[in-house]
């Protein structure tokens, strides 16, 4: 496909500055939504060249292409678009923001217990302590059924009911 060298060189730029690039799969819209004056089907062709030579890899998600600059990708764009080796697309640039923490906690919530699973309010907490005669509750004086017992199952419903 022929594409104007303003349109190429406007798709570039702002390939480079951002580092990736996303397009609806609508062949026929006429304006690319990020890239002012350049129709979106010759954005999507000239990444699907990008991606025949690995310059860029694809996502495709619910009628969305998504491409990612690859560092093959970055050192073809500063060739074409004559860009010092200081200049680097945004998702190679650290964010400068401070760790954020979670809010604050509110003052009517009691705190975590602490001590892990071995602590207090651990697993022995929750299980209770092993008692004699089998733990867990289960004494020895508990026998089970005696062996003359024949359960009778009476007639149920559905599978397995009297016919």
């Amino acid at each position: 496909m022929l594409i104007p060298k303003k349109n190429r060189r406007e798709v570039y730029k702002y390939l480079f500055k951002e580092g990736v690039l996303q397009a609806e799969k609508d062949f026929n819209l006429k304006e690319h939504p990020e890239i002012a004056g350049v129709p979106n089907l010759q954005v999507i062709k000239l990444m699907q060249s990008f991606k025949s030579k690995e310059l860029v890899t694809e996502r495709f998600s619910w009628r969305h292409y998504y491409w990612f600059l690859t560092n093959k990708g970055i050192d073809y764009l500063r060739e074409y678009l004559n860009l010092p080796s200081e200049i680097v697309p945004a998702t190679l640039k650290k964010s400068n923001r401070p760790l954020e923490r979670g809010p604050p906690m509110r003052g009517d919530r009691p705190p975590r217990r602490e001590g892990g699973f071995g602590g207090p309010g651990g697993r022995d907490a929750y299980r209770g302590a092993p008692r004699e005669g089998g733990g867990f509750g289960r004494g020895a004086d508990k026998a089970g059924a005696p062996g003359s017992y024949q359960p009778q199952f009476g007639g149920g419903f559905g599978r397995g009911g009297p016919q």
